[in-house]
């Protein structure tokens, strides 16, 4: 028997409900439930008629396609691992991941291939456009059965951004799908009517978990190459999408572009946007007419606190769902007071909601530990929780701990600035002092003597930024949170502007 919280199991429950409702939707190719269940079974077969068996681990290095579709579910069939890299990794990088995660076959696309090469890699490697290499379902192979994979069997290892250190390999087994199926389409208010529209990479657990959240209630399951402001609504709209889903820069991105005819010529009316600043949910409602729903979730655990459409608290998280258990802690790991900002720590009451550990680690968590999350919170006195900042990315000064997304929200409320990066940089006492990387609107020009003097207003003295860069755009992972080790590394720049140097002069704005 299937196990109920398994990939496979969701999959053939799913087309046996929903048979010859639309389920995928991918570039030129649309799927039913029943042929999407086909296609992973022959997909199995595929993969094992060329040596692949349960518990292997099959790397994958392409964009958003129909190929990445058919392999995660394909493998998942199979009882084999899915490894979905980062597109974006190249030489040390792409060594690292390919040593920690050891796939014995990788599927790539061409350039991606020769990186592949480059790093070293000696398994089987299948390049998407070369004729004949690729397992598909078009190759005949026979329809295997579903494996019988347990809810805790790994499903998926999906490595983290990397943005405040090494990147990691988290053990997600085939019953966290499960559950983020269940958790998020109860916090979206989902039904088999919606459409739901992803541009997110399939290497992240975002876009990976809305399949699951598709097959949960029989909704459909679009899937767009890659994000564009410019033609982010317009790809909305021709999906028919009713849901779409957003990270990091992508909220102040579409708010800087020009108001246009796009704007509300779409179905879509919520979207999932994880830690949305609060100054920017009513002005995108407004101009998009959609509501952002806010939560807590990461690689390593669930949707653990989050908010619905109709309950909605710009700035907070939300409330903790059913099934979890979350407090604040301070560095000895002890309770603090409502109110006091404290690292949040959470715990599942659903069997296997989280992953099982990290590749490389000697012991595994207990499902029923507390698990650390690295992120500042504060928990109100209502029970909403409200995000401080990564706990590596608090800016600490004159003995105050200045959260940079606050930071970062004054700045941005400027009218001259698309988007902003806050960190800290070092300072000539003790401790740090705050710099900001600033992206411009188009045609706009910056003077940071305004900048500051906007910030005093918005901000506590200690808080507003010392140090201003103005820069063409901030470097960012493809999932569009910004690399903050790389502005720390970079620092104070020939073009930093510093308020406390006599008679500094604005700095030239980056054509």
């Amino acid at each position: 028997m299937i196990g109920a919280r398994s990939v496979p199991g969701l999959l053939e429950a799913a087309a046996e409900e929903f048979g010859d409702r639309v389920l995928l939707r991918v570039g030129e190719v649309t799927r039913t439930y029943r042929e999407t269940r086909r296609a992973a079974a022959t997909t199995a077969g595929a993969l094992a008629a060329r040596g692949c068996r349960p518990g292997d681990r099959i790397a994958a290095l392409t964009g958003n396609r129909i190929e990445l579709v058919d392999l995660i579910l394909g493998s998942a069939w199979l009882g084999a691992v899915l490894v979905p890299l980062n597109t974006g990794l190249r030489g040390p990088g792409l060594r690292h991941v390919l040593n920690a995660a050891q796939p014995a076959f990788l599927l790539a696309e061409p350039e991606p291939a020769a990186r592949v090469v480059e790093a070293g890699y000696r398994g089987t490697l299948w390049v998407t456009d070369a004729a004949g290499d690729l397992p598909t379902p078009e190759d005949g192979a026979p329809e295997l059965p579903p494996a019988r994979v347990r809810a805790e069997d790994t499903a998926f290892v999906l490595f983290t951004s990397g943005t405040t250190g090494t990147s990691r390999g988290v053990r997600c087994p085939h019953a966290q799908f499960s559950w983020w199926g269940r958790n998020v389409a109860d916090s979206l208010r989902l039904t088999a009517d919606d459409v739901l529209h992803t541009c997110l990479p399939l290497f992240h657990t975002n876009a990976l978990n809305a399949l699951a959240q598709a097959m949960t209630v029989g909704a459909a399951y679009s899937l767009a190459p890659r994000f564009s402001a410019s033609r982010y609504w317009t790809q909305v709209a021709q999906a028919e999408a009713t849901v779409v889903y957003l990270l990091g820069a992508m909220v102040p991105m579409l708010l800087a572009r020009p108001p246009g005819p796009h704007d509300r010529a779409h179905r879509a009316w919520r979207g999932l946007s994880p830690a949305t600043p609060g100054p920017a949910w009513q002005p995108f409602r407004e101009r998009f007419g959609v509501t952002l729903v806010d939560g807590f979730g990461s690689t390593e655990t669930n949707l653990v606190i989050g908010s619905t459409p109709e309950e909605q608290r710009p700035g907070c998280l939300g409330t903790v769902r059913d099934g979890f258990s979350a407090r604040v802690v301070d560095e000895l790991l002890a309770p603090v007071p409502d109110g006091t900002p404290g690292e949040l720590v959470v715990r599942s009451h659903q069997p296997f909601a989280f992953a099982t550990g990290y590749l490389g680690d000697a012991e595994s968590p207990a499902p029923a530990d507390w698990r650390r999350t690295g992120d500042r919170v504060v928990r109100e006195p209502d029970g909403s929780f409200r995000f401080v900042d990564r706990i590596k990315d608090v800016i600490r000064r004159r003995g105050e701990n200045i959260s940079s997304q606050e930071v970062e929200s004054a700045v941005r409320a400027h009218p001259a600035v698309a988007d902003a990066a806050a960190f800290p940089v070092a300072s000539e006492l003790a401790e740090d002092e705050v710099m900001v990387a600033v992206v411009l609107r188009p045609d706009r020009t910056l003077d940071p003597h305004d900048l500051v003097r906007h910030c005093e207003r918005e901000l506590p003295p200690f808080a507003v930024p010392r140090h201003v860069d103005v820069v063409a755009e901030l470097p960012l992972t493809e999932t569009g949170k910004v690399r903050k080790a790389e502005l720390r590394a970079r620092g104070i720049t020939a073009t930093t502007w510093d308020r406390t140097a006599r008679l500094s002069p604005s700095p030239p704005t980056p054509g």
